[in-house]
């Protein structure tokens, strides 16, 4: 009997013990996802994140918010995730670092890529950010230049080129870095602003209209994968070969993609998070400049424009559309 009221009052003990338990467990860390566009982060975001030991829905949440396109949006969806007190802001693209920014200079906050996150004044330098923003910068500033060699190196006559973007200050600074390679190469660079979908016919006429034999596109996340397809489609039909940083451009019916491989940059974010949630603080982690890059050749564009790839340009290839 003795016995029996000794067992009876342990299990008593414990299961009075098993709510504190469990009110002692660690809330999961939440991460807050803002994005100009798209509907969820990159899939090598969520695998590195997963190599790191952080499993979504299991010791760590992720808010997703989207502007969907509509960069208007980002400012109150910024607010919006200030508001659901999340540990880490991601914000994918300068215009996401910016606004997250913007409403809270306390919440970390992690670029997936900024051109000039300096010169915007989003960290104070690349190697002590300062403040609470920290991540890693695109470097497609500097990448103009590259992208115009790239395309000089695949249409050999090529004399006149243009930059069509959608405008801002990523933009005016992949110009500028653009324009000293295109005195070096002889060509003479002429931009075309497209800031709305509905402004592409026109930028595309004076495109047309100046004769050039190239541009670059540099359309920004608040064109939809419809709309960038649209614009490949309208070079393809004009005999022109385009390049682009834009990463599904080769996809959409672009020729070439050239830029910073996004799923290694996606991977590094997850390593400042990892970082971070043990304590550390964004004003000392170095923002990174990317270390690979890609390229993406559409042969069957190539075919439809009447344009042979170099054979040395296709070796150099990480991917051809055939």
């Amino acid at each position: 009997m003795k016995k029996q009221i000794t067992s009876l009052t342990l299990c008593a003990m414990l299961f009075a013990l098993c709510p504190h338990a469990e009110a002692q467990q660690p809330k999961a860390p939440r991460i807050g996802y803002l994005a100009g566009a798209g509907t969820a982060p990159s899939q090598a975001l969520l695998q590195g994140l997963r190599e790191l030991s952080y499993v979504e829905g299991q010791n760590i949440a992720i808010e997703y918010r989207s502007a969907n396109g509509k960069s208007e949006r980002v400012r109150d969806l910024a607010a919006e995730l200030v508001r659901l007190n999340v540990d880490i802001i991601v914000a994918d693209g300068s215009p996401a670092a910016r606004e997250a920014k913007k409403a809270s200079s306390t919440i970390p906050i992690v670029m997936t890529s900024s051109t000039d996150p300096v010169g915007t004044g989003l960290v104070a330098s690349l190697a002590r950010p300062g403040g609470n923003v920290t991540g890693l910068t695109s470097l497609t500033g500097e990448l103009g230049g590259k992208n115009l060699e790239l395309l000089k190196e695949i249409v050999p006559r090529l004399s006149r080129a243009a930059i069509l973007s959608s405008g801002g200050p990523s933009n005016i600074l992949f110009e500028k870095y653009t324009e000293p390679t295109a005195r070096a190469l002889g060509i003479k660079l002429l931009h075309a602003v497209a800031r709305r979908p509905e402004d592409v016919d026109g930028a595309f006429r004076r495109i047309t209209k100046e004769r050039v034999n190239g541009f670059l596109s540099r359309l920004g996340p608040n064109f939809t994968s419809a709309q960038h397809k649209r614009v490949a489609e309208l070079a393809a039909k004009s005999g022109l070969p385009t390049i682009s940083t834009d990463r599904d451009w080769a996809d959409r019916g672009g020729l070439v993609y050239y830029s910073a491989d996004t799923n290694a940059r996606y991977r590094r974010v997850a390593t400042y998070i990892d970082k971070i949630l043990k304590g550390a603080k964004p004003a000392d982690l170095p923002v990174e400049a990317p270390m690979k890059f890609e390229m993406v050749i559409n042969l069957k564009t190539a075919k439809q424009i009447g344009l042979t790839i170099p054979p040395g340009v296709l070796a150099r290839a990480d991917r051809v559309i055939r």
